[in-house]
């Protein structure tokens, strides 16, 4: 069985898994088990200004940094930190990434 990543359900893993044997067996083309990963991807969580801090702090970077890594200006990444913004789309989903994988990850 596939690793439990958190978000995901069992239900979906099971499914997952399933298209994975159909897809290895000739049974479904590409295009359907390419449907079928972007069913079965993790939620991009919501983040609070909180987090977004301690995701900086955990990294070491300073806002510049952070906003370059994320493509983002400095005052986006200080608006996001106090609560007047709320990082969405693309912004949050490289702000999961940064907190999963690290800086590296980005780079």
């Amino acid at each position: 069985m596939t690793k439990k990543t958190p978000g995901r359900s069992r239900i979906l893993e099971t499914v997952h898994e399933s298209a994975q044997g159909l897809y290895r067996a000739g049974l479904i083309d590409s295009h359907k088990m390419r449907e079928f990963d972007v069913l079965c991807l993790p939620p991009v969580p919501t983040y609070t200004p909180a987090n977004i801090k301690s995701i900086r702090a955990k990294h070491k970077l300073s806002q510049a940094v952070m906003a370059a890594a994320l493509n983002a200006s400095i005052s986006t990444v200080r608006q996001w930190e106090i609560g007047h913004k709320k990082p969405s789309g693309p912004a949050a989903k490289l702000l999961s990434v940064l907190d999963r994988k690290g800086l590296d990850a980005l780079l």
